[in-house]
């Protein structure tokens, strides 16, 4: 990373960069600011502080940060709660900006006290039974905004009220919503150039416009800066509400901790680069109070505008603060016109999102995965989905770790521990290995697992592998005392694989136990990305074979 704050070589690129992701996030934050109850207006205020400030702060060159889904979701269950105790939406918003606030506080705490370093501990079924309940969420909740209705504000209160969802429908907002998601997925067949999301928006509320039909819209949206509202998250703030503000302020840290680093890993993945996540977490930190200072809802690092940003030219921090100026400079000029979009538009927007978000890699696996695995998927899927959110992730992350223990205290008592050094090339050769390893080092590494290969080791075996030397050709990865694997364990090999052989690294593995060879084969990493002559039995027929091309490796 440059140690310089800003770096005006590539300004062509990040101006290009910055501009499209900002068309990119336009829709889409007047859907998440509809979405999260307190209007299309604080989507945009959430958009703009966030993608200039985490731009500005962050610890990711090319991240472009905004209101996501995930963090929509919260903050839309925190509005409703809020509401629930105070009675309206106006007298709320104390509770519901304080809560915004300490959360971005606590991102920032995060990134001082190197959290981010535990933050990839999460097990993977967690994070993808939460990813995708949040993903349903947001599918259910647009169902009766899709059709020109007014949604309950739960999931199960939406599906027992699903009767009225054909007595009482919009035909015309039901229409205008299909032409959404038609454009959405059918825009991007034809070009690229244009975001299909922008033009599935900006074409289907012309439609609706143009034909008059009669259908619900956004309504005014306020033009000129915000105002702040510093008064109103001190004021009023009733004392049954503190536990509410610390749980969903806590919420809201950690998800958009996950949610940024996540995007920064993607991003360090296009750019080859490596990102500072201790500073990423203060920038969101920062980005996220001043939303709430003026009134605008939390955000992260946003998948979709980072890649955007990056495949357009973006290559610095400008990029990012590009983007959430031209934002502000829609609010500024155009926002009276966003004013007559139909709300059954930007649930045809929010839809397809919901879609995305969920983990389709995770459940098509459900069955193939360790049984824990996959019931704590499941269990947090269910309780994202129709219960607490808060909730999901502390019985998600409570069972994953029983269930390991349960695991590793059944290992201890047959003498099996796990070990490992800082960098893979400190290991030091077994003495099978001395007389073929001396000869070739300069061209293979031989990696010992040892131990079960479970989700709080994943983070750091594929560091450990990212950073290996570009003249390895060959990984040997020696599995003797690896007696099981889990699911995190299973997508950690399947990265590793994958990222090596982009490289032009073989990798192979020996002594493959029962549990480890049955689960890679069940979501066919076998044979599908090792090959079945990668795989072998001793460490003997492994250099056999090297042996014959290790040449002209």
């Amino acid at each position: 990373m440059s140690s310089k704050l800003f770096d005006f070589s590539n300004i062509k690129g990040d101006f290009t960069g910055g501009l499209v992701a900002g068309v990119v996030a336009l829709p889409l934050a007047l859907a998440f600011g509809v979405q999260s109850g307190m209007g299309a207006t604080a989507g945009l205020y959430g958009a703009i502080m966030v993608g200039i400030f985490a731009a500005l702060f962050g610890g990711t060159q090319t991240q472009a940060s905004g209101p996501t889904g995930p963090m929509t979701v919260v903050a839309a269950a925190l509005v409703t709660a809020a509401i629930g105790i105070t009675g309206s939406l106006e007298s709320a918003m104390g509770i519901i900006l304080l809560s915004f606030l300490l959360g971005g506080v606590l991102q920032i705490v995060f990134g001082l006290i190197n959290i981010a370093g535990y933050v990839k501990y999460f097990p993977y079924s967690v994070v993808s039974g939460f990813m995708s309940g949040v993903g349903l969420i947001i599918i259910i909740l647009q169902i009766f905004p899709f059709v020109g209705l007014s949604s309950a504000k739960s999931t199960l209160s939406v599906l027992q009220d699903l009767p009225r969802l054909f007595s009482e429908l919009n035909v015309y907002s039901l229409a205008l919503g299909v032409l959404t998601v038609v454009l959405y997925y059918v825009f991007p067949l034809i070009t690229k150039a244009i975001p299909s999301a922008l033009v599935a928006l900006v074409v289907a509320a012309l439609t609706g416009y143009f034909l008059g039909w009669d259908v619900p819209i956004i309504g005014e949206i306020p033009s000129g800066i915000p105002n702040l509202q510093i008064d109103t998250m001190f004021t009023n703030i009733p004392p049954e509400s503190y536990t509410l503000i610390l749980e969903y302020a806590a919420v809201l840290a950690v998800l958009g901790s996950i949610d940024s680093l996540l995007t920064s890993v993607i991003a360090d993945n296009m750019t080859k680069t490596r990102h500072n996540s201790n500073r990423e977490l203060i920038g969101q930190g920062i980005g996220n109070m001043l939303a709430a200072v003026f009134g605008g809802i939390p955000g992260a690092g946003a998948t979709k505008g980072t890649v955007v940003n990056i495949n357009a030219g973006g290559k610095t921090r400008i990029s990012g603060i590009i983007h959430g100026l031209f934002l502000l400079a829609v609010l500024l000029g155009l926002g009276s016109l966003a004013a007559y979009i139909p709300l059954s538009v930007l649930a045809g927007l929010l839809i397809p999102i919901g879609f995305k978000i969920i983990d389709t890699k995770g459940l098509k696996h459900l069955l193939r995965v360790p049984k824990a695995d996959a019931v704590v998927l499941v269990i947090v899927l269910l309780v994202t989905t129709f219960g607490s959110l808060i909730q999901a992730v502390g019985i998600g992350v409570a069972l994953a770790c029983i269930l390991f223990m349960k695991k590793a205290s059944d290992l201890g008592e047959k003498g099996i521990v796990s070990e490992t050094v800082e960098n893979l090339e400190d290991e030091k050769p077994w003495q099978d290995e001395l007389p073929f390893y001396d000869r070739y080092k300069d061209k293979i590494l031989i990696k010992h697992l040892k131990g079960p290969l479970f989700f709080g080791f994943t983070a750091h075996l594929k560091n450990q592998i990212a950073s290996i030397d570009s003249k390895i050709k060959v990984l040997i990865i020696r599995m003797d005392e690896v007696p099981l694997i889990d699911q995190s364990g299973l997508y950690a090999l399947e990265d590793i694989v994958f990222d090596l052989e982009q490289r032009g690294v073989k990798v192979l593995f020996v002594n493959l136990q029962e549990q480890p060879m049955d689960k890679l084969r069940s979501i066919d990493i076998i044979p599908d990305l090792v090959e079945e002559d990668h795989i072998f039995k001793t460490i003997e027929d492994a250099f056999a074979s090297l042996k014959l091309t290790i040449e002209e490796v």
